[in-house]
């Protein structure tokens, strides 16, 4: 199909081939969306999964404590700005996970709070205070308005100041034994030290992908970060205590402690196998050895 302008102007031919305008032999191709539009192209998104937590207990075992270290990208969401609502991205497994964290008070009369909040949540952290006996109590109370509201949803029981455990009023097995009773996860943190905070949020999320399906992030093959990389490779070379002496930031130092900590009964289970093993070996010759 051949198009000629309108009178009053030079008379160059034009022809249309496959959607694209050919004038004088050089080809035009057609604008972009945005370039009709005017509207700039969309940003990527800056994480590969989006989940919704909600932090809930008595309104004075720390909740905020553990929320303050984090970063902080609700800058990005200023319709949903405060001091109860935080976002943060962790890396898990090679995956960017972005959570939205909610801080629901604890006082009784927000319980309507948790009523709204709790649809669409994909995780609860609950939380009390490892020197406050009755805020662990309290966690039955809390347990079953979640339960009521968001049934399913994976759990972690969190005890909030373990800096603070010369004044323990909440046994550590105590608490273990009701997470294992209720079906949720279990850590001890401390924000003051920045000890297992992101570990408890990490196996939150882990636990939230699973149950929507994203088996895929556990294959044997998987991506490890390049910090959990470089913890494996300090942590292997150096006792907890030499962690102290190294030339590195309190904060990093307190990480590789946590990581160390964490790490240290698989690498006790590891040579414990490994003596066991050698154990077995009954050498009865010179070149010989035969399994005992």
């Amino acid at each position: 199909m051949t198009m000629f302008p309108a009178s009053g102007s030079a008379a160059v031919p034009q022809q249309t081939i496959n959607g694209q305008v050919v004038q004088n032999g050089s080809t035009t191709l057609p604008r972009s969306h945005h370039q009709r539009t005017g509207r700039p192209p969309a940003a990527p998104k800056s994480y590969d999964y989006l989940l919704k937590v909600l932090l809930v207990g008595d309104s004075d075992v720390g909740k905020q404590e553990i929320l303050q270290d984090l970063e902080d990208g609700s800058a990005d969401s200023p319709f949903c700005s405060g001091s109860g609502y935080k976002t943060t991205t962790i890396l898990l497994d090679g995956k960017r996970v972005k959570l939205q964290l909610w801080d629901t008070s604890g006082q009784g009369r927000f319980c309507t709070i948790i009523r709204s909040y709790s649809r669409g949540a994909q995780g609860i952290l609950l939380v009390y205070d490892i020197t406050n006996k009755w805020s662990f109590d309290s966690i039955d109370r809390w347990l079953e308005e979640v339960e009521k509201h968001a049934p399913g949803v994976p759990k972690v029981l969190v005890g909030n100041r373990l800096h603070l455990a010369f004044k323990r009023q909440v046994q550590e097995r105590d608490a273990e034994m009701y997470a294992a009773k209720n079906h949720m996860a279990f850590f001890e943190v401390s924000p003051l030290c920045d000890f297992n905070i992101r570990e408890s949020f990490c196996e939150l999320s882990r636990m939230a992908l699973h149950r929507n399906g994203m088996e895929r992030l556990w294959r044997s093959n998987k991506v490890l970060s390049l910090q959990e990389l470089c913890c494996r490779a300090i942590v292997a070379r150096t006792s907890v205590y030499g962690l102290e002496r190294l030339p590195l930031p309190s904060a990093l130092k307190s990480h590789l402690k946590s990581y160390a900590i964490s790490a240290a009964p698989s690498r006790h289970r590891a040579r414990t196998t490994k003596h066991t093993h050698h154990t077995r070996l009954n050498c009865t010759g010179r070149n010989s050895c035969t399994i005992a």
